[in-house]
């Protein structure tokens, strides 16, 4: 956020409140006044690392936001974000969304050029780098005679993956992303400065009105003498469909498409593509919500929430281990037994990935005296791992990899189940199915991937301090620290 008279920093904190969604491990604001920037980071909730005076020291007219969902490296506080660096010229902070694929040559990059600096010898480590984004920040605040704008421009056309970033020195802010732009980032307009943010909703909760997405392979600056843009890559769209399925909230749009209308009718496609007889149709809340009432309008069945959802349990999704994912399952969602005990139940939900959630719901819904449970997805099978920023990395977490649907119907426990195809769902996304990245769906990458044993979530964990050689490969550089959501005030 760049806003000269404006408390940047609780503004920021409001638009991190709008992305915790997407991140809920740790939090961090970057705050500059013009001559030197401040980074406040913990672990935890956005509302867990501020209070009121925590904020109240940060002062400023340009602030940077990050609320991290661990992808690469583990969920430690020297992963969280903005990451910061000296600049030869000031100082650099930058939050990252995404996850980057060619780690080992950025870090190689990175160690010649301060060895050809004198301050690290030939084939040595690159030492306090702990993350993918660490590494990026390095990468730009490595050059003595460029500004942080001309290094950006520089080294971004080197990086390969998916990165949203907002970064500010001490006087500008920046936004870039990716020349598949497969993460999400918006610009809005305040009425004293600018925001960037990675969904719109942000934008609504602190006044800003929607201005266009970042382009992809775009590098936009903002500072005291306003808005200038640059292209550091030829663009060519690949937006996440995960974003419509699960990622982004309802309120949000993507593409000029309201993700509540395209997942609403994502429900009744499904409903004609997999009808069933039923007394009753049941979301599983949040994410499902929307394509249930899409289903019950196609299908003239009654919708009900047969479910409660406890407000203050994140995402079992997103947390970082599989014992708390499915503890959590049961602490977010109970059944109303007065609404469906006896009845056929359509329960509606937006994905499966590991099961685990579909396997607890289903049998506290017979528990509850549910009749038959038909689950419908409103999404394809999950196969594949996404290396792009979603935490499912390895093909043998996914549930739909080498089961056929009815195989993953016995190991859940439903009378039936039945996906939406893939042709189906891009086509309520109202964007061209060469536009999008499926990879989780269809194992097309848009993005070429590094060798096996160079990906993984911990692949680039430090193991030992020691030279870097090719027989090394990522052990011995740095901790990969991948992204959640970049919020990024004028």
């Amino acid at each position: 956020m760049w806003a000269p008279g404006d408390e940047v920093a609780k503004l920021t904190y409001y638009g991190l409140y709008a992305l915790q969604h997407r991140g809920q491990e740790s939090a961090g604001i970057a705050v500059s006044d013009g001559h030197h920037i401040v980074v406040f980071k913990d672990m935890g909730l956005v509302s867990q690392v501020f209070n009121e005076a925590a904020l109240e020291t940060l002062k400023g007219h340009l602030a940077i936001g990050h609320a991290r969902y661990s992808t690469t490296g583990s969920s430690v506080w020297e992963n969280a974000q903005p990451t910061f660096r000296a600049t030869a010229t000031g100082h650099l902070a930058l939050a990252h969304n995404g996850n980057l694929t060619n780690t080992h040559d950025l870090a190689r990059r990175v160690a010649e050029q301060e060895s050809e600096r004198g301050e690290l010898p030939l084939g040595q480590r690159i030492a306090g780098v702990t993350s993918d984004t660490d590494l990026l920040t390095a990468l730009i605040a490595a050059h003595p005679d460029l500004s942080v704008e001309a290094a950006a421009l520089k080294e971004l056309p080197l990086v390969r993956g998916a990165f949203s970033l907002v970064f500010m020195d001490d006087t500008t802010l920046y936004a870039a992303r990716d020349p598949q732009g497969i993460r999400p980032l918006v610009l809005g307009r305040l009425e004293r400065g600018w925001v960037v943010a990675s969904e719109t909703a942000a934008l609504d909760i602190v006044g800003a009105s929607f201005v266009r997405e970042i382009e992809p392979g775009e590098l936009v600056a903002i500072d005291e003498h306003g808005l200038r843009t640059q292209r550091f890559a030829d663009a060519d769209p690949k937006g996440c469909l995960f974003e419509f399925v699960y990622l982004a909230r309802p309120d949000t749009s993507i593409s000029g498409q309201s993700v509540h209308s395209v997942r609403v009718e994502v429900g009744r496609r499904l409903a004609i593509e997999a009808p069933v007889e039923a007394d009753l149709v049941i979301p599983v809340p949040e994410s499902g919500t929307p394509a249930a009432v899409g289903y019950a309008q196609a299908s003239g069945i009654p919708f009900a929430m047969g479910l409660v959802k406890n407000a203050y349990v994140g995402r079992t999704f997103i947390q970082p281990s599989q014992t708390i994912r499915q503890l959590g399952i049961r602490l977010k969602l109970n059944p109303l037994r007065e609404i469906i005990e006896g009845q056929r139940l359509v329960v509606v939900d937006d994905s499966i990935v590991r099961g685990n959630t579909q396997r607890a719901i289903i049998r506290m819904l017979r528990e509850a005296g549910a009749r038959e449970v038909h689950v419908r997805i409103s999404s394809p099978p999950v196969k594949w791992p996404c290396f792009y920023g979603i935490d499912f990395a390895t093909r043998a977490e996914l549930v739909a990899n080498g089961l056929t649907v009815d195989e993953i119907r016995t190991s859940i426990g439903a009378d039936s189940l039945s996906y939406i195809s893939l042709e189906q769902l891009v086509e309520a996304t109202g964007v061209a199915n060469d536009r999008l990245c499926r990879a989780c769906f269809d194992g097309v990458y848009p993005i070429d991937l590094p060798d096996s044993q160079l990906l993984g979530k911990h692949t680039l964990e430090i193991l030992e301090r020691g030279p870097m050689s090719d027989a090394d490969g990522l052990g011995t550089l740095l901790a990969g620290g991948g992204a959640s959501d970049a919020l990024l005030h004028p």
